[in-house]
């Protein structure tokens, strides 16, 4: 077999036995859920090599989607980490066999406390099949490994079993985007439901010179400034134009030009500006992008710029 048509193989195997495991499927789903919704504590997963790579990421997608999880590793439940588990927690247990030594050996004391534990196993006259109590099968027909040795349609299983877990708990529970927001503040969602212009804005050496001075005076500014744009105000500080480079190339196609000539008279009137510097930044982007500028002057109730939001700036922070 080509290595083209061996991969196309695993692929294939791993599919059907995610599409025949979705038949049978039964009410062990339901009341694994059932026992995680009712639990008032945190839900401890755990396992060896393989099974406990998978256990991790299965805690990781558990404890971002609304479910208190973490993973402990069964050798060193035995060496103390066993004080991680309360009374009121319970265990998620992975091991394809179900006899894995080192998980085996930790689940007599984990009953002891009287916590209940859900087996992700592939017999259930297994150690693990007969001491937990609830039983998701990892039954399957063979593994892609052409040996039969190393997992892979079994870790496959595994892992999207758990993303069904993940998924269901997450219906249950109403699960929303903000409250995944609430987990992931660094991502680009989090990002989009929290961050505020505030949060963005600059507001050190902005580029702002009166409306009576000169090109030559508003290219001066535009040039320590380092945003391409002069923000223009009249005696009281109030903002009244924003002359961008743009504007400035256009000013240079102009017959007589003069560097003497009055910024203002090349500058946009009435300029986009946001007065309320507590709204979102994505609600900043969306302004620009719409308006096709590149930045927003932000004043505050009295017309007086105190930042601007920069589109290159909001792209860079992943918005």
């Amino acid at each position: 077999m080509g290595i083209l048509e061996n991969a196309k193989e695993v692929l294939r195997l791993e599919a059907n036995e995610l599409l025949r495991h979705a038949e049978l499927i039964g009410g062990e789903i339901e009341r694994a859920v059932n026992l995680i919704l009712e639990c008032k504590g945190k839900l401890i997963v755990t396992g060896v090599g393989k099974s406990g790579h998978i256990g991790a990421k299965i805690a990781a997608t558990l404890a971002s989607t609304g479910t208190p999880s973490f993973f402990m590793h069964p050798t060193e439940a035995l060496h103390g980490d066993l004080g991680m588990v309360g009374k009121d927690d319970l265990v998620l247990a992975i091991s394809f066999s179900g006899e894995s030594e080192e998980l085996v050996r930790i689940l007599p004391h984990i009953k002891r406390f009287g916590v209940k534990i859900i087996a992700m196993a592939s017999n259930k006259n297994s150690s693990l099949g007969r001491i937990c109590d609830e039983f998701i099968s990892l039954k399957i027909e063979r593994e892609a490994c052409p040996l039969g040795a190393a997992p892979t349609v079994s870790t496959t299983l595994t892992l999207a079993l758990g993303d069904a877990l993940a998924v269901c708990l997450m219906s249950e529970r109403k699960f929303q985007k903000e409250d995944f927001a609430n987990f992931h503040p660094g991502g680009s969602l989090g990002k989009r439901l929290y961050l505020k212009v505030a949060d963005v804005m600059r507001t050190n050496d902005l580029p702002i010179v009166s409306e009576s001075v000169s090109l030559k005076e508003a290219i001066n500014a535009m040039t320590h400034g380092k945003l391409g744009t002069v923000l223009l105000t009249n005696a009281n500080g109030k903002l009244t134009a924003i002359l961008s480079d743009g504007d400035l190339r256009r000013a240079l196609m102009s017959e007589n030009f003069s560097l003497e000539e009055s910024a203002i008279k090349f500058a946009t009137k009435e300029p986009k500006t946001i007065e309320n510097s507590q709204i979102l930044a994505s609600k900043a982007l969306e302004m620009i992008e719409n308006f096709k500028i590149q930045l927003l002057a932000v004043t505050d109730e009295n017309g007086t710029p105190i930042g601007t939001v920069h589109i290159h700036d909001l792209k860079n922070i992943g918005l």
